[in-house]
């Protein structure tokens, strides 16, 4: 039993609850106070090094999002009618947690490799992946700011391959893709704060992801949204100190180890 049960269809939630998190939990950031002491960067360098205005960035999220809820609604309408993945009655709790485990591999592989080849081919990361680069300094808003293209091969098929692959429902992929999504945009805040639950049990956070954001950086820690696997394996893995800087906040440095 959920609370949307008799008022909305699963599939209708699994398409459309995702976006409306990640207004909700994007929007709870931009409207924040300052916050410098747990800033991973000054506002001055975030004015300084971001070349795309908020109004642009607004654009580009909801525009993946439309994109990302036709191809969801697609993808439920068929399988629901199919019967490819899924069944009408929901799984054991136990029997979704590793559902859910399964997708987060799957999804974790698949941006992996993706997103790393639109870093070493020259034509994709100039055209395509350059533009999600534009926010040098993250911020929660701009999680989901890529090129279209971008959008629908690394997240809304990512996506889709986790919802096939694991097999759960589309009630399980509500809860799938709503937490996908928070960590998406928490990777993406450019904030460091004390209690976060995401920086405790993933290696693969705030801090993380900000290292892959700065030039340095930009060859390594492509994993994302959940765990460093990939870059470990392969060698992309790049380590890093958070260390405090003397006006305040903190900064992500790569690690002298």
């Amino acid at each position: 039993m959920v609370f949307w049960e008799g008022y909305v269809s699963d599939e209708v939630m699994g398409t459309f609850a995702p976006i409306v998190v990640y207004w909700l939990y994007a929007g709870f950031f931009q409207l924040l106070p300052p916050l410098d002491n747990y800033r991973l960067h000054t506002r001055k360098e975030e004015d300084a090094k971001n070349s795309v205005p908020l109004s642009s960035v607004i654009k580009g999220v909801l525009l993946q999002q439309l994109v990302q809820a036709i191809v969801a609604h697609i993808l439920f309408l068929v399988t629901s009618e199919t019967g490819l993945v899924g069944t009408e009655v929901q799984p054991s709790l136990f029997i979704q947690l590793i559902q859910i485990m399964i997708a987060m591999f799957v999804m974790d592989t698949w941006q992996y490799f993706v997103h790393r080849y639109m870093h070493i081919n020259k034509f994709l990361y100039r055209h395509i992946h350059s533009q999600h680069h534009k926010l040098v300094v993250p911020y929660a808003i701009g999680a989901l700011y890529n090129h279209p293209l971008e959008g629908l091969l690394l997240d809304t098929v990512g996506g889709a391959l986790s919802f096939l692959v694991s097999g759960m429902t589309a009630r399980t992929a509500v809860i799938f893709f709503c937490f996908a999504v928070v960590k998406t945009v928490d990777d993406h805040c450019g904030l460091w704060l004390p209690g976060n639950l995401f920086h405790y049990f993933f290696q693969n956070n705030t801090a993380y992801h900000d290292i892959h954001h700065q030039l340095h950086g930009l060859k390594y820690n492509f994993s994302q949204p959940f765990f460093p696997i990939w870059d470990k394996i392969l060698g992309t893995y790049m380590p890093y100190d958070l260390v405090k800087r003397p006006e305040g906040g903190f900064e992500a440095k790569l690690s002298k180890d």
